[in-house]
């Protein structure tokens, strides 16, 4: 499995799988549920197997499932109720939970069915923000803890694109309805984080305008063709970890690419929100918003 993380310390159970460690160490003295190995100095230590097994077994248990139930059944039954749960219909919570189940077996039919299971009550954006956005947020954390590796954030995170790139091609089939404004998509050079910019391309086509998506790491000056072809261009982007030096790049972008007034620069992502938190005065012509609901207000 190259460098997949195969071993996992009790804190990293409980970080993925909501399950308190000593709760998690009873239900091993109590009903032999997990059989740890130990190091020299007596720390458990679990395998990919043992992980897995506890991510099903809060599964069920947060489904309604005693442990000792639970305890009773083996590897492959705990499994397949697992399966047939989220076969049945599937709440926000529920989804989330099973999501990382997903993500942690490199799961992707699980991650499809229960994707599936959201779409009988739940629009796309539904799902995007109550279990979509949740999810990233939360394997950020974890990946940054060293909890899960670099494969697993991917794995979840090309599934996401997936879905998103469906949804998109089905919108992009129609032609814009408004035509008050013209958005185009970027981020800046050295940004790859793309997901946020294509949820927003999402939600911009969703309310009827036309959008020019180019997508990741684009030097300014590749934009100016695109500023002089509109009278009426919005460039949006959703900034996670560049540019470096932001306010010096929206002065840039004010001075190059807007100069004279007739386009506008909407951002998103982590550098926005620090932006508005601090209360920094942005260049004419250039906002920025906490999240994409709050930019859809706007549209």
């Amino acid at each position: 499995m190259g460098n997949i993380k195969q071993n996992f310390s009790i804190k990293d159970l409980e970080s993925l799988s909501g399950i308190k460690a000593h709760t998690i160490r009873m239900w091993e003295k109590r009903y032999n549920v997990l059989e740890p190995e130990r190091t020299e100095t007596n720390i458990r230590n679990y395998g990919v197997t043992g992980l897995q097994k506890i991510l099903n077994i809060a599964f069920l248990n947060e489904n309604g499932y005693k442990i000792s139930r639970i305890s009773k059944m083996n590897d492959e039954e705990i499994s397949e109720l697992v399966q047939s749960i989220t076969t049945s219909k599937s709440n926000s919570n529920r989804a989330l939970k099973s999501m990382k189940v997903a993500m942690m077996n490199f799961d992707q039919p699980l991650f499809l069915r229960t994707y599936e299971n959201l779409l009988i009550n739940k629009t796309f954006s539904d799902i995007y923000e109550e279990v979509f956005m949740p999810l990233m947020i939360e394997i950020g954390l974890l990946w940054q803890a060293g909890t899960i590796t670099p494969a697993h954030e991917q794995f979840i995170s090309n599934l996401i694109k997936q879905k998103l790139f469906i949804n998109i091609e089905s919108l992009q089939k129609e032609q814009a309805s408004k035509t008050d404004k013209v958005f185009v998509l970027f981020l800046p050079d050295e940004e790859i984080h793309d997901i946020g910019l294509y949820y927003a391309n999402f939600e911009i086509l969703s309310h009827g305008y036309k959008v020019i998506f180019l997508g990741q790491s684009l030097p300014m000056e590749d934009l100016t063709y695109l500023s002089t072809l509109y009278d009426n261009t919005v460039f949006v982007s959703y900034l996670t970890i560049k540019p470096d030096n932001i306010d010096q790049y929206l002065d840039d972008f004010k001075k190059h690419i807007c100069p004279d007034g007739l386009c506008e620069y909407w951002i998103l992502g982590r550098k926005s929100v620090e932006l508005i938190e601090k209360n920094t005065k942005l260049p004419e012509g250039i906002r920025a918003f906490r999240d994409i609901s709050e930019l859809t207000l706007n549209l």
